[in-house]
């Protein structure tokens, strides 16, 4: 017991429609009602609330102890594994979230989606997939559901159903709850991995190519504004930490988000993070202030996770006074779209603003926009590098300067395509060179590079 690290195996297969679900060889109901009487006893024995609270690995190996003891009474038919997965999921309900916890534990997970109590997705590789997670019933996950927000001061009930949260680990947690929800609570676990992707792993999975990622670090370098663009789970924020790991550990970050996901490696970061209104409604910090406060906190570089509302006027106006290098990520289609997002969210800031007004602002301020896409098979590339150019009457004019063209599925249901340099050598190559970074001649000819 003296390395006690327990790791539950998960059960991974879909369980088909009509598939009874058991644990061991007992019934579900029948395995909950073992795990809720022993759970029982157990708060007999020691102060579970209290020791709940307690992180130290002695105080964990006590009360399975106390736990395996429990088990080892009972009088049924489990076998020595049966009992021993019996211990580790009644010490995860003390200690941990219960039936998440392997989940949690499991790496190549991305996204835990709980849809009531006897449903439980998981996200691998971009795909979904049924899990034998089940919960006792609503009210087992409604105290799994207490144990997070509590954790960070918020509650929900029914005067508050919904509810962001944060696990102790960084995954982001949304919770929506009757009468919101019609058929019983519901949570969506985002996870972010320990160890950030690095521009070796988006090479390896062929979501950009070598001249896409040294042209990206010259842009960064040379201190250009950067928009990455895309849809939700299309790797935004991923690849906004690799963009972010070529900037000088001698500039000063500060990194604004609505939910703290960014994962820098430099050493002077300033993070800040928006705050919810409390339970009288109050008290709430929007990301808008936040970026106005972050002008009086002598920055470098601003980076902000998502831009999602009025703020991004205020972001355009920092672009546009001496904070250049900025970087921030955006919902959007295509790089088109992302544009006239910025321009519409520009204008939720009311400041009768007209719109060539804000449209020169971003043809001004933003030097590019990334377009990044997740394919049917889960995997992710990077479909766009464009510049914008400048302004063409009344319209933000715009040049790709790499793409992504799909070309196909193949039989295996893998996205085929190629990456193609457009053959436009773009206007901020002369900054680059100015800021002392030599691009390789060659780099914009009109090349096709297959992915398969």
């Amino acid at each position: 017991m003296a390395d006690f690290n327990p790791v539950i195996p998960l059960a991974t297969n879909p369980v088909l429609p009509g598939e009874p679900k058991k644990r061991g060889g007992l019934d579900f109901r029948v395995y909950q009602d073992l795990k809720t009487g022993i759970h029982r006893d157990l708060l007999n024995k020691i102060d579970v609330e209290k020791v709940a609270t307690v992180r130290d690995d002695r105080t964990r190996r006590q009360v399975f102890v106390v736990i395996q003891e429990l088990v080892a009474n009972l009088k049924m038919p489990l076998s020595g594994p049966e009992r021993e997965r019996l211990s580790l999921e009644v010490l995860d309900e003390v200690f941990g979230l219960g039936p998440l916890e392997p989940l949690l534990q499991d790496p190549t997970i991305t996204d835990i989606l709980v849809t009531g109590a006897k449903e439980v997705y998981v996200e691998r590789g971009g795909q979904l997939e049924e899990t034998r997670i089940m919960f006792k019933d609503d009210a087992h996950l409604m105290h799994i559901i207490d144990k997070i927000v509590s954790a960070i001061g918020r509650r929900v009930d029914e005067s508050s159903p919904m509810v962001d949260a944060r696990l102790a680990d960084g995954s982001r947690v949304n919770v929506i709850i009757p009468p919101l929800s019609i058929d019983g609570p519901h949570m969506s676990i985002r996870r972010f991995g320990h160890i950030p992707i690095t521009e070796d792993d988006l090479l390896a999975n062929q979501t950009l190519t070598q001249p896409m990622l040294t042209l990206l670090k010259g842009a960064v370098q040379s201190r250009l504004n950067i928009v990455v663009s895309g849809g939700t789970g299309a790797g935004k924020t991923t690849f906004l930490n690799v963009l972010s790991g070529y900037i000088s550990e001698k500039e000063r970050i500060v990194t604004i988000e609505d939910s703290a996901e960014l994962q820098l490696k430099q050493r002077h970061v300033v993070r800040l993070e928006c705050r919810p209104a409390n339970v009288e409604g109050k008290g709430a910090v929007h990301q808008r202030q936040l970026v106005i406060n972050s002008l009086r906190m002598r920055p470098n570089r601003i980076i902000i996770g998502e831009v999602r509302g009025e703020e991004a006027l205020d972001m355009l106006q920092a672009m546009n006074t001496g904070h250049d290098g900025s970087l921030t990520t955006i919902h959007a289609n295509s790089p088109r779209d992302a544009i006239a997002r910025m321009e519409t969210m520009a204008m939720m800031a009311n400041l009768n603003l007209p719109e060539k007004a804000v449209r020169k602002q971003i043809a001004s301020a933003v030097t590019l926009v990334l377009q990044v896409s997740r394919f049917a098979d889960g995997t992710r590339r990077l479909t766009h590098i464009s510049e914008i150019t400048g302004m063409e009457d009344d319209v933000v004019s715009m040049q790709d300067v790499f793409v992504f063209e799909k070309q196909g599925v193949s039989p295996e249901g893998r996205t085929l395509g190629a990456f193609t340099a457009t053959g436009i050598r773009p206007k901020f190559s002369e900054k680059l060179q100015a800021s002392g970074i030599t691009l390789p001649s060659n780099m914009f000819e009109q090349t096709t590079r297959l992915w398969n």
